[in-house]
């Protein structure tokens, strides 16, 4: 890319920043949209999507990211890939570097690069995403009608996942490796009073098992050495997300995890001209429809800054 400054840069290409792109795009912004190492962001990898408003059937993810991505490129946003791995805001316009040596100005920007879901690390649980391992109770729990699953974690989510999946599965069981867990008071009795859910403590998930599907997991107790199998269907991971944003660490304003600040109400950051869409800023929902959502009030706010400055 050139030294000519943008109008606007998208940095990420999910649900986010594509729906940003549109409404830019649509507003005649000319939006350039920066693709990292996961085009389409976090819905590539995810199987059947059956909450997203407009589709009767379930659509693939990456389906459905495709036709975001075709009706940005068609009002006009072009595409560029390459990491950022500098951006200067020390005057404007913007100047992102690029690991490659490439550079590029720009009046706005809007941070759309997701978080990512901590994982065990297991090669097996990799091998299995999408084929019973997830790490959103909310997208997937559906499919584990009247099923044995296992949830693993401590804190608020593993506690608030496993609650939220008895409406679906026959039994739900809280792996945690400790026998003490971090969830506030109200959850963990939330969960120990649901008679759905039963508690493997001092426990870690060893492997998945299973070919084309998941058909259960081998757990290590911590304490004693013994293993065993168990047979799930599904394993729902809730051991955290971490926000993508360490390019921005000490430069914007964010939570001790690292999401982003935005103004109530708004996308924008600490900084004039900069903003943060979809699961970046949202430690909550992180649901496609909201980030979409957040990526329209993006776009909107970044129209708006520009007509203005």
């Amino acid at each position: 890319m050139s030294d000519s400054v943008e109008n606007l840069v998208i940095l990420g290409s999910g649900p986010a920043g594509l729906t940003a792109a549109i409404y830019a795009a649509r507003a005649t912004l000319k939006p350039v949209i920066v693709e990292g190492e996961q085009p389409g962001g976090q819905l590539t990898i995810t199987s059947d999507v059956e909450n997203y408003p407009g589709f009767a059937e379930p659509v693939m993810g990456p389906e459905l990211m495709t036709a975001f991505r075709k009706q940005a490129e068609r009002f006009g946003t072009r595409f560029v890939t390459g990491n950022v791995k500098a951006v200067n805001f020390d005057k404007q316009p913007y100047e992102l570097q690029f690991a490659d040596g490439r550079t590029v100005k720009t009046k706005t920007l809007i941070i759309a690069t997701g978080a990512s879901a901590k994982w065990l690390g297991l090669p097996s649980e990799k091998k299995m995403m999408g084929k019973g391992v997830s790490a959103c109770a909310t997208c997937d729990g559906f499919f584990f009608r009247n099923m044995d699953i296992a949830v693993v974690g401590g804190g608020d989510t593993a506690m608030e996942e496993a609650t939220f999946l008895t409406r679906f599965a026959k039994s739900v069981t809280l792996i945690h490796r400790r026998d003490t867990f971090k969830a506030s008071k109200i959850m963990q009795d939330k969960a120990k009073n649901n008679p759905k859910i039963r508690f493997e403590l001092d426990s870690a998930v060893e492997d998945v098992l299973g070919d084309n599907d998941v058909s259960g997991i081998r757990v290590k107790n911590l304490k004693t050495g013994a293993t065993k199998e168990m047979a799930v269907k599904g394993l729902f991971i809730a051991i955290g997300h971490e926000p993508n944003t360490k390019l921005f660490q000490g430069k914007l304003k964010a939570d001790d995890v690292g999401y982003l600040w935005v103004e109530p109400g708004t996308t924008k950051t600490s900084l004039p001209g900069v903003f943060a869409a979809g699961d970046v800023a949202d430690p909550t929902y992180r649901q496609a429809v909201t980030a979409a959502g957040t990526g329209c009030m993006a776009a909107l706010d970044a129209e708006r800054y520009l007509s203005h400055s």
